[in-house]
C-alpha cells in the first residue's frame, strides 16, 4: 500500500500484526473534524498494549492522549469516541495557521472490532478490492460493505453519514499510474503523480527509453506492453498514459485498457493521429461508448508547452476524472 503524508495507509495490516503477535493493537481514527484540523477525516493511528504507535491523527497535537486512551480500550475492551481541540498554537507548530476540533474513534481489536472483520479487510485491501467499513458509534454494529456509498468512494471521503452515528471508513485500493512509453513527457509526470498520491509504474520494451538511469528508483518493465499489463492487471483504481506515439506499443495496451475499468485512459497526439487511432479501435470490434472513454488529445487545454507543463496538464485531467469533475 502506498502511504501519504497524512494518512497511514499501512493500519489496519499493523493492527492485525500487533495483535497477532500478542501485544494487542487498537486503531484509533478521525471521524469528524472542524475548523483547521491538522488530519483528514479518514486518518488513523495504531497504538499497541504496550504503548507504541504507528501513524497519526492530529500531527503530534494530541496522539500522546490518544495513546492512553487507546490502552485503557485495551483492558476493557469497549470503543470510545473522544473529542479534542487543537488550539492555534498547537495547530501552528504542526503548519496550520489556525487551531479546530477532531473526534478520534478508538477500536481495540479483538473485541470492539472483531477480529475476523480486520482480517477480512486486510484481506479484501490486498486484492485490490474497493470497500467501506461502517461503524455506529452509537450501537457499536460494524459491518464491510461492496458497492456502497458510492460518492464517498470516488471521492476518497471518509466521514459521518448525516445521522450523526454511523461513520464511513474508504478503504480504496492505492492509486495507480501505468505509462506506456518512458519518454521525456514520463519523466515529469512520474514524480508529480507519486506526489499526487499514485504508484507509477513505466513500461517500455525499448532499452534506451527504460535505462533506469533515466527514472531512478522507478519501476520500469520492458515488456511489451500487452503483456506487462495482463502481468499488472487493470482495474478502477488505474489510470493508463499512453504517450510512446508508437501504435505497436500503445494500441496493445489501449486495447487491453478499454476492455477493462481503468477509471482513465490518456493518449499522447495530435488530432489527426487522434482520429486515425480510433478508427483502429473501432476496426479492432470496439464500441463507441468504449472509444469515447480515451481522452486524446492527452491532457487539459491549458496551453501546456514543453514535457512538464504537459505532465502537469495530465494530471490535472486524471484528477479531474477521478473525482467526477470532467466535462
Amino acid at each position: 500500500m502506498s502511504q501519504t503524508s497524512n494518512r497511514f495507509e499501512n493500519a489496519p495490516e499493523t493492527a492485525l500484526e500487533w495483535h497477532r503477535a500478542g501485544q494487542g493493537a487498537a486503531l484509533a481514527t478521525v471521524v469528524q473534524t472542524w475548523g483547521s484540523a491538522p488530519r483528514r477525516t479518514g486518518s488513523m493511528l495504531v497504538i499497541s498494549g504496550d504503548g507504541r504507535f504507528e501513524g497519526s491523527v492530529s500531527g503530534g497535537c494530541v496522539e500522546g492522549a490518544v495513546v492512553l486512551e487507546a490502552q485503557e480500550a485495551l483492558l476493557d475492551g469497549a470503543h470510545r469516541l473522544l473529542e479534542y481541540g487543537v488550539s492555534d498554537e498547537d495547530a501552528f507548530a504542526v503548519g496550520l495557521a489556525c487551531g479546530g476540533t477532531i473526534k478520534v474513534l478508538v477500536e481495540p481489536i479483538g473485541s470492539a472490532m472483531p477480529l475476523d472483520l480486520l482480517e477480512q479487510l486486510v484481506a479484501a485491501r490486498a486484492a485490490r478490492q474497493a470497500l467501506a467499513y461502517e461503524v455506529n458509534i452509537n450501537s457499536g454494529v460494524r459491518r464491510l460493505l461492496h458497492s456502497s456509498f458510492p460518492q464517498r468512494m470516488r471521492m476518497d471521503r471518509s466521514g459521518m453519514e448525516d445521522d450523526e452515528e454511523t461513520f464511513v471508513a474508504v478503504h480504496n485500493p492505492p492509486l495507480r499510474l501505468i505509462c506506456v512509453g518512458a519518454v521525456h513527457i514520463a519523466q515529469a509526470l512520474v514524480p508529480m503523480a507519486r506526489i499526487a498520491g499514485y504508484d507509477p509504474v513505466l513500461i517500455d520494451p525499448r532499452a534506451a527509453f527504460a535505462a533506469s538511469d533515466r527514472f531512478p528508483g522507478e519501476t520500469i518493465l520492458d515488456d511489451w506492453p500487452d503483456e506487462a499489463l495482463e502481468k499488472l492487471g487493470l482495474d478502477a483504481r488505474t489510470a493508463l498514459v499512453l504517450l510512446s506515439h508508437d501504435p505497436k506499443l500503445d494500441d496493445p495496451a489501449l486495447q487491453a485498457a478499454l476492455a477493462a475499468e481503468c477509471f482513465y485512459i490518456g493518449a499522447l497526439g495530435s488530432k489527426r493521429t487522434h482520429a486515425r487511432r480510433l478508427e483502429r479501435m473501432v476496426a479492432a470490434g470496439f464500441s463507441e461508448a468504449q472509444i469515447g472513454r480515451i481522452h486524446g488529445p492527452i491532457g487539459l487545454d491549458i496551453g501546456a508547452a514543453g514535457p512538464a507543463e504537459i505532465a502537469v496538464a495530465v494530471l490535472a485531467e486524471m484528477t479531474a476524472v477521478l473525482r467526477g469533475k470532467a466535462e
